[in-house]
């Protein structure tokens, strides 16, 4: 049986109207592949006249990737993008130089409340396209390939497994899956010279020589292929590709070197629409997230 490397437990973190479960980046293993963080929103539910406040932030060097199981969440960026995301669905945000965006309960949502419950992860841009142009891709579910192998319901988000290539325009070799695999069911991923991941969202499954719970991740070895096993009938996310190489991050800011935190740090400390690399978002000019003090989180520190 494959063993696995290591198996990382989520911890919860308050984002004042609502939870989420942090998986990366951990403190012994900080990315997988180029995902570097790693976050389970909820499974939350709102009463009415309550929904999921983010308000506007900035980003640098990297792509953020929403995906929902229940909910929606408006998005709105810098670039003038204004977008309901809904469950299935992929949004694609290249930060690139620098962007700032919002995630927000729209107003249809407030009014009755209801249950926000997705994923939402961090991939690092390779150096060499660290400061591209920041753009915006919606990708409805429809768009996305969805297969059966052996058992198992494969939903293909981002990048190539299985001989099947996702629509998502990315910039480096990953995978990322949303899977179904009912119980007695066996699911193996050649993982090509890639590194891989396994995250439970609900049931009981074996992923190599260690049995998962719900909320935690099984990290494979480098190459190796990932087995995964359903005790139960479960979902998981499959995620992983090739290492670009090591990242510091500051709070929303990743990149190479620490000299590109610190002048992100200053753009963004002069507020927004007061540098070009961070406009103001229209529509939702009237708050944002201030840069956090250095004791809170300090340069190349994990969030």
């Amino acid at each position: 049986m494959r063993k696995i490397e290591l198996v990382i437990p989520s911890r919860e973190k308050d984002l004042g109207s609502f939870s989420v479960r942090r998986i990366l980046p951990y403190a012994s293993h900080r990315m997988v592949g180029p995902f570097i963080f790693f976050d389970h929103m909820g499974p939350a539910d709102f009463p009415p006249g309550q929904g999921m406040t983010v308000r506007p932030h900035p980003h640098i060097h990297l792509s953020t990737v929403t995906y929902l199981f229940d909910g929606v969440i408006h998005h709105r960026d810098s670039l003038g993008s204004d977008q309901l995301i809904e469950p299935g669905d992929i949004n694609w945000m290249t930060a690139g130089n620098g962007i700032v965006h919002s995630e927000r309960s729209p107003e249809s949502f407030k009014k009755t409340g209801g249950k926000v419950n997705g994923i939402q992860c961090w991939v690092a841009l390779p150096e060499e396209h660290q400061d591209v142009e920041p753009s915006f891709h919606h990708h409805p579910s429809e768009t996305l390939p969805e297969f059966e192998i052996n058992g198992a319901k494969l939903k293909l988000l981002l990048g190539s497994a299985f001989n099947r290539q996702s629509p998502v325009k990315v910039h480096s070799d990953l995978f990322y899956l949303d899977v179904n695999l009912l119980q007695g069911s066996e699911l193996h991923l050649p993982c090509d010279g890639r590194e891989g991941a396994v995250y439970l969202v609900n049931g009981r499954v074996e992923a190599g020589d260690v049995t998962l719970e719900p909320y935690s991740m099984a990290v494979g070895h480098t190459g190796e292929p990932l087995v995964v096993k359903a005790l139960t009938d479960s979902r998981f996310m499959l995620l992983g590709g090739k290492s670009v190489g090591e990242r510091f991050i500051y709070w929303n800011f990743i990149s190479t070197s620490k000299e590109n935190l610190e002048k992100a740090k200053a753009d963004w400390a002069a507020g927004p629409g007061n540098t070009k690399r961070f406009p103001k978002i229209s529509g939702d000019d009237n708050e944002f997230i201030p840069l956090p003090p250095e004791d809170v989180n300090p340069p190349g520190t994990p969030l």
